[in-house]
């Protein structure tokens, strides 16, 4: 079968196609013919150098498709069901092996293959972090930083499906209108003025929570943007790593910093299923609206991290698998 792989660290010319046997469904698993997988910053991190990973690696957090092998013990999966699943960094390949637990089946008549692999990780993402991360109420003030991003959009519209004002940073006029299209009742170009400042003139409070995916040239910004006693949610390091922290910095305000781990919310196979089917029902009844900016091919996959990287993207990139 055909897979993406890289020998070495690096930036995405590591990114190669290549020849690689298909994998054997084990006791408890399924082997899924993949359709569509998804492109997320943290395969960056894994190529790059960020997160540790084990050469020759392999890419990949998502994918929808069809199982063709089932393990012994599977009672809940059958061959030709339709289905989508968190990888292993095994996605971005014409088959993946996943435990049967954890790969749930949907209709492909009630919500679509590319929009199922579109909304997986980083709708998982966003409603942990809007349900666990810092549960947001109805009147709640939050700050999205990258609002126009994939998991960003996703972020400020389950933040106005549970009542709360939203407002988020982009950083030009073409991602302004999408954050506002997603529901975001503020937005603020980052490039041109001062993000608590901004912040500030709307709720001079500040905001109650503040969800940050960029990381390191936004961290400051968003501490200062936060009220007495808010939370301060860094999920990501688009722009690099946060630096070290005196915790002491945060008694001013009693401010509560997370660093939150998806995988650390969904544990068990109830918190998977559960957040899952959450979100699935939110975009079956048409409160999320699902934006897939582009679908590359396979031998492509370089160039989606290309893209990625240089934050050209407004919505999800998909991966097509031949």
């Amino acid at each position: 079968m055909q897979a993406i792989q890289f020998e070495q660290i690096g930036g995405p010319e590591v990114l190669k196609l290549v020849d690689v046997p298909r994998p054997s469904a084990g006791p408890g698993q399924v082997v899924v013919r993949n359709k569509f997988a998804g492109v997320n910053f943290i395969d960056t991190y894994f190529r790059s150098g960020v997160y540790p990973a084990n050469l020759p690696g392999t890419l990949g957090q998502e994918a929808a498709g069809e199982v063709v092998e089932i393990g012994s013990g599977v009672s809940n999966l059958k061959i030709g069901d339709h289905v989508a699943y968190l990888g292993n960094q095994d996605t971005y390949a014409q088959y993946s092996v996943t435990l049967a637990s954890r790969a749930t089946k949907f209709d492909p008549s009630e919500i679509s293959m590319e929009c199922v692999a579109a909304v997986l990780l980083q709708g998982l993402t966003a409603h942990t972090l809007v349900t666990r991360s810092y549960k947001v109420r109805s009147g709640d003030w939050v700050l999205v930083q990258a609002g126009a991003g994939g998991t960003g959009r996703l972020i400020i519209q389950m933040c106005k499906h549970l009542g709360a004002r939203v407002i988020a940073t982009t950083s030009n006029d073409a991602k302004a209108e999408i954050a506002r299209q997603a529901g975001a009742d503020h937005v603020i170009n980052y490039t041109e003025e001062s993000v608590p400042e901004a912040v500030l003139r709307i709720v001079p409070e500040g905001v109650h929570v503040v969800y940050d995916g960029v990381g390191k040239a936004t961290f400051s910004g968003s501490i200062a943007s936060l009220r007495r006693e808010g939370s301060m949610v860094s999920f990501g390091n688009a722009s690099g790593t946060v630096p070290p922290v005196q915790l002491f910095d945060l008694s001013a305000k009693n401010l509560c910093l997370l660093r939150p781990r998806l995988y650390g919310y969904i544990v068990t196979d109830e918190e998977y299923q559960r957040h899952l089917n959450a979100v699935f029902d939110l975009v079956k009844c048409g409160k999320l609206d699902i934006q897939i900016f582009k679908t590359y091919e396979l031998k492509d996959a370089a160039q989606s991290h290309i893209d990625l990287q240089a934050r050209k993207t407004t919505g999800k990139l998909l991966i097509s698998i031949p």
